[in-house]
């Protein structure tokens, strides 16, 4: 993780930045699926928590050999013309860390449910005991709406929370959504 790439959202009078970051993050994905690495990683420079937003702007972290061969590939499509990207370059020496990483929300009480039944062998009734409506969780985090090729699951929303600053990196794998489980990614 010692080079990056940024990929700045250009306005359009026709679609949001949300859309748009959605549309990029699908392709990145397929890229990243295509490439069959693990080893370049996603930040959201311009996230806020507190809006939620991912902003316009996506970072790529990698290798310059990595990032090297996802930029050889035409994976950005027609997004080209509606983005602005920079050239590899070195992370700077001030660069602290962080991890990026996805975090689900036990949304539908339902399929928890379902899942007590198989789990604990108990019936219907004993797990909406259990697990009332009103444990669905709701996220307050930001996210892109994709849609899955893999479960033909219609659309999703995948959120994202970065992690607490810290002064050394953490080295891990990175999956085809460009996250680790314990890896970390440059910040500044």
């Amino acid at each position: 993780m010692d080079h990056y790439l940024d990929l700045h959202l250009l306005p359009d009078p026709e679609l949001p930045p949300h859309q748009l970051l959605s549309a990029l993050y699908a392709k990145l994905h397929r890229a990243l699926v295509q490439l069959g690495r693990n080893d370049i990683g996603i930040s959201w420079p311009g996230h806020d928590d507190t809006v939620p937003s991912l902003g316009k702007h996506l970072r790529l972290h990698g290798s310059a050999d990595a990032l090297s061969a996802l930029a050889a590939l035409p994976w950005l499509g027609g997004l080209t013309g509606l983005l602005r990207q920079t050239a590899i370059q070195p992370v700077p020496a001030r660069a602290q860390h962080r991890q990026v990483q996805r975090v689900q929300a036990k949304s539908n009480p339902e399929r928890l449910r379902r899942r007590a039944m198989r789990r604990h062998g108990i019936d219907a009734v004993a797990a909406r005991q259990r697990i009332p409506d009103s444990a669905a969780e709701t996220l307050h985090l930001p996210f892109v709406q994709l849609n899955s090729r893999s479960t033909r699951q219609s659309s999703f929303p995948l959120y994202f929370r970065h992690g607490p600053l810290r002064p050394t990196p953490t080295a891990d794998t990175f999956n085809t959504f460009g996250l680790s489980k314990g890896g970390t990614v440059p910040w500044f």
